[in-house]
């Protein structure tokens, strides 16, 4: 098979492009991304662009699985037209492009809360992108709804690091319908994702955290 990833150069992206190097499954990933990945492996086909040019490589996005890994932070993007743009507008145009190629299975990293009719923004972009990643006629669509993503970033997040430790201390604390909010390592949702493609399964599926770290 082949893998497509937008993404590669983030938490989730970073452990899922490993898997898929790993694999004796997939023969080839594409990774989309604005800059360079210094990765070794024949398996590897690069295309460095900008979002905003996503439909003019639209004949090189061809792929059996579809990963999506986009995403900002109001740090790196405090304007919310270009917040939303990166976090609904492009990983909506990826899954377009990849129905017109024939990409038969799509996968989403969105958020635990995603909320179309959220008063949060973030829950409320996170929720608006699901609601139209929905109605695309996929064989298969996988979202994943991660809690707080732990794991070593590239860029130092002070509120990351310090909500992480104090993760630590209160999972054990969430038992029963409360497990879907402990923590969760961005691996253990690449892993997650790797293994849904395997499957092949048809149909929407949507994993919560505590779901995620099952099928993991």
């Amino acid at each position: 098979m082949t893998a497509l990833i937008y993404g590669a150069s983030g938490l989730v992206g970073g452990y899922l492009l490993t898997y898929l190097i790993e694999s004796v499954d997939f023969q080839k990933v594409i990774l989309y991304t604005r800059k360079k990945i210094a990765i070794n492996s024949p398996k590897i086909e690069q295309i460095i662009d900008g979002m905003e040019a996503l439909k003019l490589h639209q004949k090189e996005l061809i792929a059996d699985h579809i990963f999506c890994c986009l995403g900002t932070t109001k740090n790196k993007t405090p304007d919310k037209d270009e917040y939303y743009k990166i976090d609904h507008d492009f990983p909506l145009m990826a899954a377009a492009i990849g129905l017109e190629n024939g990409t038969k299975h799509f996968h989403l990293v969105s958020a635990l809360g995603a909320d179309q009719h959220s008063m949060i923004f973030y829950n409320k972009t996170k929720g608006e992108l699901e609601r139209d990643i929905k109605l695309l006629p996929f064989q298969s669509i996988n979202i994943y709804q991660p809690s707080l993503l732990t794991g070593s970033r590239k860029e130092k997040r002070n509120v990351e690091e310090i909500t992480e430790k104090i993760f630590y201390f209160i999972n054990p604390l969430l038992v029963g319908s409360l497990k879907k909010y402990r923590s969760i390592s961005a691996k253990t949702v690449a892993a997650a994702m790797f293994n849904q493609a395997l499957n092949n399964n048809q149909g929407l599926h949507i994993f919560k955290s505590d779901e995620i770290k099952e099928i993991a």
